[in-house]
């Protein structure tokens, strides 16, 4: 697995996720919307963390320079 995420794209990636994390704990909602917040949040952080977008491979899309 090639890093195809520059610096900037990862620290989006987490800063989002983690900004879902903190919105299932502080904001009233239904459980479908907590557990689809939960997946999505875990996918953007291990995806900010690893450097890696499959989507940006699969379109052969890199924003690394």
């Amino acid at each position: 697995m090639k890093t195809n995420e520059s610096m900037l794209d990862r620290v989006i990636r987490v800063v989002v996720g983690l900004a879902m994390v903190f919105a299932i704990f502080y904001c009233p909602m239904g459980q479908v919307w907590i557990w689809t917040l939960a997946i999505l949040a875990i996918i953007l952080i291990a995806m900010g963390l690893a450097g890696f977008c499959p989507i940006y491979s699969l379109l052969k899309i890199s924003t690394k320079k």
